[in-house]
């Protein structure tokens, strides 16, 4: 771990720079408004550790997938987040010396992400190898008001000296991926303009043909009074600027504001781009810098008064969860159907896609319980769309039927992911999808979506699991052959039990669906039936033998469900005897060493346990629980959350604290030393389903609301809000009482600490907390 990053619960502080660990903290401060996202460089020239990263949504390429050895049904390609334009730059030049930190005396240092308000400043001064000192502060936010533009306030003031200060504003389009193969660049200039303080520059990607047009505009106050400046206009290849030279006074601030856009073809006409860069650079410049930061503070202070999460007596947990939600906020609003959650959002390009499982696992139920109804809806919308994509896939493996297997990794509904054991065999992801819809409909009662949208992609997904299993005559049962299940320190194995129950489940699910949409809307049931060739009782039949003959691994002896058919062979240990130095296992053994080892990534029975916590009994999942988290070593960012959930509903409340930590710092303190590549975008969620589901006992049982919540030892109260079916619900919890205000308009019936309750419209119940 890392502790450098100052706690504090509004803010992420660095204080004095940390060279070693700067692309670290690039990642912490990243900036993001759903459209684009910005890591937390400097805006002047560095030539230290950085990974410059500015990121447009949507924006991808598909990059040739390479292997040693072609596999039919392999994936095409690879899809690459875009490093897109680095709108940010202020190169500055004091006569003869540039001011790049990583060449001269540092002093004063401090970074701040200020979370409540949105935007991130820098202050610091740099003594130059000539002795001159100069005093920066620099402000900046991509700003949620207006989507496609980010501003800057970059202002600088000579401490010792008077002299000529050289700056240049500009637009870099010749940029390129880290993890580019030999060097590959993705972008080509399509045009480019310059004139008096603005500059733009159109690029197009190769083979994907998206437009993104960069514009900026340059205004300088000196005194706090805007001036009139001489500027030169530069052009290189994907490149433009423009340059001035300013007298400057010791102790005389100079204020440079930079207002920039990023506008795609994704909205906009490719042949009109550059002219609606200009149009918006004017309409933000008018604006005004102050104006749009105003705007920004009071968007976040109307996100805030909905999705906070207050904890008393903890700041390092009261600053992670907030961390997490901000982050969450900046990279996903819902108001566009066709984008998602990327597991680095809009802070880092490792892992490409920009949708994996972990958007209906984990973070559906964020924005079941904090937004508009309509953002999760769209995040299943989003899916349906892609279900030709789905049905596509798996005819590539040799599936028929309407069968659909959705993507591990997509851009557009393809799979693009290439590794082996992930793109053929991981394909629990299916469930996921399943589950996701019924978790929709289950917390928000949108029993028209079933008709609308859900059972079509049940009945698909349904059908490749019908295809996926085979008859054991060995067994006489149905079993699951060459998988991964979500522990991925396993590849390859058979009847992965949690793969194995959620294909069962996923049949029983849709049959249950079939039924409800025929009560539902006939005709659209039939409808549909015609569409798809939906053979109703022969699919049915089959669904429910499989459902009935599921094999389900299990060791008696411990009355715990085996991961695998084989994980009974393995030599089983506990995490603890593992040598020191030697985690995390991914960065210190082979891949060999690490599947042969019992040692487990991440929920993987647990998931099961987590997902269908009202099918098992308690004592179940604590025999379960007990046999399997000793031997994880949680180095997925997808791991500490469940864990932590799960404890909580065994009264382990020291465990459910650690993992809740855990989670909730992952990035903040660089748990599994990787953050420098981007933050873990998906498992933040996981931080607000540790809090609220784990501390807070949400569930939703026989269409009620329930609500088991607890405080941790160390803190002295828990406080969070969320919506149910139209009711707006804050949950405050000490650690002697529970109290629900309902500020709703109609009154609300629900279950709390195990008794059922109503309480009023726009009035609060509360409730002691037995000893």
């Amino acid at each position: 771990m890392k502790q450098y990053l100052i706690n504090d619960p509004w803010c992420i502080v660095e204080e004095g720079f940390h060279r070693d660990y700067n692309e670290i903290t690039e990642s912490a401060m990243s900036l993001g408004n759903g459209r684009m996202g910005q890591r937390g460089n400097f805006e002047e020239q560095f030539t230290g550790k950085t990974l410059q990263g500015n990121y447009v949504a949507g924006v991808y390429y598909p990059d040739k997938t390479r292997v040693g050895w072609w596999k039919n049904g392999y994936p095409e390609y690879f899809a690459k987040v875009l490093n897109a334009a680095n709108w940010i730059g202020i190169n500055i030049d004091i006569e003869y010396e540039s001011l790049d930190l990583n060449h001269c005396e540092v002093r004063d240092f401090r970074r701040v992400l200020n979370m409540q308000e949105g935007y991130l400043e820098r202050s610091f001064v740099a003594i130059l190898k000539s002795g001159k000192e100069l005093q920066v502060n620099a402000k900046r936010f991509c700003s949620i008001v207006d989507d496609e533009a980010g501003a800057i306030r970059y202002a600088i003031t000579p401490l010792n000296f008077d002299g000529k200060i050289t700056i240049t504003p500009y637009i870099d389009g010749d940029i390129r991926n880290k993890d580019a193969n030999y060097d590959e660049k993705f972008w080509d200039e399509v045009r480019k303009e310059t004139a008096y303080g603005e500059a733009y520059i159109e690029l197009r990607t190769r083979k994907t043909g998206f437009h993104v047009a960069t514009g900026m505009c340059v205004e300088i106050e000196q005194n706090g009074t805007k001036i009139d400046y001489q500027s030169q206009p530069i052009k290189y290849e994907k490149y433009v600027a423009n340059r001035m030279t300013l007298d400057c006074e010791r102790g005389q601030e100079t204020a440079i504001y930079k207002y920039a856009v990023n506008l795609s073809s994704l909205n906009y006409d490719p042949d009109n781009l550059l002219a609606d860069a200009r149009q918006y650079i004017q309409r933000i410049t008018r604006k005004g810098f102050d104006k749009m930061l105003y705007e920004q503070k009071q968007a976040w202070a109307d996100k805030w008064k909905m999705n906070d999460i207050t904890i008393d007596g903890d700041v390092a947990a009261q600053q992670g969860i907030r961390f997490n939600i901000f982050q969450l906020e900046q990279t996903y609003t819902g108001e566009d159907e066709r984008l998602n959650i990327g597991p680095k959002g809009f802070t880092g390009e490792k892992y490409g896609g920009s949708t994996y499982w972990d958007t209906e696992a984990y973070c559906l139920p964020f924005y079941l319980a904090t937004a508009d109804q309509k953002v999760a809806r769209n995040l299943l919308v989003y899916r349906h769309k892609q279900l030709g994509k789905a049905i596509e896939n798996a005819q590539k493996l040799g599936f028929k039927a309407g069968a659909a297997l959705y993507p591990m990794v997509t851009m557009n509904g393809e799979e693009c992911h290439n590794e082996w054991e992930i793109t053929f065999e991981e394909i629990h992801r299916n469930g996921a999808i399943a589950y996701a819809i019924y978790d929709y409909v289950r917390y928000t009662g949108d029993e028209p979506y079933l008709v609308d949208y859900g059972l079509e992609v049940l009945i698909a997904i349904s059908r490749f699991w019908s295809q996926r299993v085979n008859w054991s005559g060995a067994k006489q049962q149905y079993v699951m052959l060459g998988v991964t299940g979500p522990n991925e320190y396993e590849n390859n194995v058979n009847n992965n039990w949690y793969t194995n129950y959620i294909a069962a489940w996923t049949l029983r699910y849709t049959i249950e669906a079939v039924e409800k949409v025929k009560a539902l809307n006939p005709e659209a049931f039939a409808e549909l039936a015609e569409r798809i060739h939906f053979r109703e009782e022969k699919e049915v039949a089959t669904a429910k033998h499989i459902v009935a003959n599921m094999h389900y691994p299990f060791d008696p002896e411990r009355g715990v469900f085996l991961q695998q058919e084989g994980f009974l062979d393995k030599e089983l240990m506990p995490v603890n005897d593992i040598p020191k130095g030697q985690r995390p296992l991914n960065q210190n053994w082979s891949w060999d060493r690490i599947l042969r080892s019992c040692f487990i990534k991440q929920a993987d029975v647990l998931q099961g346990f987590y997902f269908f916590d009202d099918e098992f009994d308690t004592e179940a999942l604590r025999r379960n629980f007990d046999f399997y988290e000793p031997m994880t070593v949680h180095e997925s960012s997808l791991s500490p959350c469940v864990h932590s959930v799960l404890a909580s509903k065994l009264g382990m409340k020291e465990k459910a604290y650690e993992m809740y930590l855990r989670t909730a710092r992952l990035d903040l303190d660089d748990y599994n030393n990787d953050t420098e590549d981007g933050l873990h975008i998906t498992s933040m969620a996981g931080t607000w389903l540790a809090v609220v589901k784990g501390f807070g006992g949400l569930r939703v049982q026989n269409e009620t609301l329930r609500l088991d919540p607890y405080c941790p030892d160390n803190w002295q109260s828990l406080a969070f809000k969320l919506r149910f079916r139209g009711v707006l619900l804050q949950v405050s919890v000490t650690q002697d009482s529970v109290t629900v205000e309902n500020f709703s308009a109609q009154p609300i019936t629900l279950q709390l600490l195990g008794q059922p309750l109503t309480i009023g419209k726009e009035s609060a119940e509360t409730v002691a907390i037995a000893a």
